[in-house]
């Protein structure tokens, strides 16, 4: 063991010279990936000095999302304190199920459950759990709904047309969940937006009538904190009067912008988020941890004992349920993502979380500002969004993001809302400064300047 350890200090010291000497990795194209690495397994195990260069070479060639050039997905960078927590978690490698097998690592789970919960204004009869991801917090969310409308169809299956309700361009797994829990994905009401994005409590009040005079039984509505492209927030508070005049269940799919609750500059985006019957939110967003940290809180707790505890004698052998996680997770065997969260908020406080969070709009806003200031640019975007939308010298953005990505001069992807096509640069990557900013604009000027696009 101490043996891979020590090659493991040396692979990180190659990855991190990596990220600075080409922090963008020079992509291999899919028709030669296994051509150009050695991948293939065999037999026999490697000699070491051939593992060592096979790893090298995978370690060169894979992106580097910790690089100062990274603007492509919603996360991105390096937190050292929650790497520390993850690498502890992998070596302690306690499976989350039970307090038995778990100890104390339970704790450290239930204790940022429960602050998240008291932040938001959730009561004390709230709780919450770690999901494989912001897909499967969606899920869990849509079920427990499903649940509490009809608690017979635990036991005998769907057997109404039940309808959901969620924006226009919200994330795509609500569709996805609609299928998995049955309803179908026929039942997913997309509701109409605002030039920004946000959903129209209006539209969704017009919609969820209108299904009712059908026979239709609505049971969900799934609010956005930060939509997936422009990074916009729903109105919480005039959604949630909707629901609340038909009884339906309100989540507030924070995956993206959720932590916003850590700062007091931009809490107010997500006003209301104590009227939601649920909230999730990915700490491996805008809180920097490694992937994946994915967390959902609900208002009562009941509902996450009645749709995922099962009896099992086997597994559950101490008598404190409250410890015994597996019996409010959609999982059984399930790695400890607490522990890298926990490290990092208890080494730089609630202060060092709310400063991350402020970082990432002053970044966003300082690229706003250069946006404005060249002509070259057209901004679509606005103020309160980490995700920034524009266009450079009308050329098409799928051809610059793909164009720099193959020349390995910037990973940056591109998005659209209402048939408009633009670059989406995020200034999540935890990395990040104002020269990166700064930098990442010159670069896509002087790539154009220098090639044929």
């Amino acid at each position: 063991m101490q043996n891979d350890l020590t090659l493991f200090n040396e692979l990180v010291t190659t990855l991190i010279s990596e990220e600075q000497q080409q922090p963008v990795a020079k992509p291999i194209d899919t028709n030669s990936l296994y051509e150009t690495l050695d991948l293939e397994l065999h037999a026999e195990g490697s000699i070491d000095r051939d593992f060592e260069a096979a790893l090298r070479a995978i370690i060169k060639y894979t992106p580097k999302t910790a690089s100062r050039k990274f603007f492509n997905q919603l996360f991105g960078g390096r937190m050292s304190r929650a790497t520390l927590g993850d690498l502890l978690a992998v070596m302690l490698n306690n499976s989350m199920y039970t307090y038995k097998v778990a100890g104390p690592q339970v704790g450290v789970e239930k204790t940022i459950l429960h602050k998240i919960c008291e932040i938001i204004g959730y009561p004390e009869t709230s709780d919450g759990t770690f999901a494989p991801g912001g897909s499967m917090s969606n899920f869990m969310a849509a079920l427990m709904a499903r649940d509490k409308q009809d608690p017979q169809v635990r036991m005998s299956g769907v057997t109404s047309k039940m309808t959901l309700y969620t924006s226009e361009v919200s994330h795509y797994s609500i569709a996805k969940n609609a299928a998995f829990i049955g309803v179908g994905r026929q039942q997913v009401r997309t509701i109409k937006t605002n030039d920004r994005g946000e959903m129209l409590a209006e539209d969704l009040e017009r919609q969820i009538t209108m299904d009712k005079a059908k026979g239709f039984q609505p049971f969900f509505v799934n609010a956005t904190a930060g939509t997936t492209v422009l990074g916009a927030f729903d109105n919480i508070e005039a959604i949630s009067k909707v629901c609340k005049s038909h009884q339906l269940w309100l989540h507030l799919d924070g995956a993206y912008c959720g932590a916003v609750i850590f700062s007091d500059t931009y809490k107010h985006l997500v006003a209301g988020i104590e009227l939601t019957d649920s909230f999730s939110v990915n700490a491996h967003k805008m809180l920097g941890t490694p992937l994946s940290c994915s967390i959902i809180v609900v208002k009562d707790k009941k509902y996450l004992y009645e749709s995922f505890s099962n009896e099992a004698e086997y597994l559950y052998q101490t008598n404190d349920d409250d410890f015994n996680l597996g019996k409010t997770s959609i999982q059984c065997g399930r790695r400890n993502d607490a522990l890298k969260l926990w490290t990092l908020w208890k080494s730089i406080g609630s202060n060092g979380l709310r400063a991350l969070v402020n970082k990432q709009f002053e970044l966003a806003e300082i690229a706003r500002d250069y946006i404005r200031s060249h002509k070259d640019y057209t901004l679509y975007s606005f103020d309160n969004s980490i995700s920034v939308c524009f266009n450079y010298k009308n050329i098409p953005a799928n051809l610059l993001c793909t164009a720099l990505y193959d020349h390995a001069e910037l990973m940056v992807g591109f998005g659209q809302f209402r048939d408009q096509e633009f670059v989406r640069m995020v200034t999540i990557n935890s990395v990040l400064e104002e020269t990166d900013i700064i930098n990442f604009f010159k670069t896509i000027e002087n790539f154009e300047h220098s090639t044929d696009l």
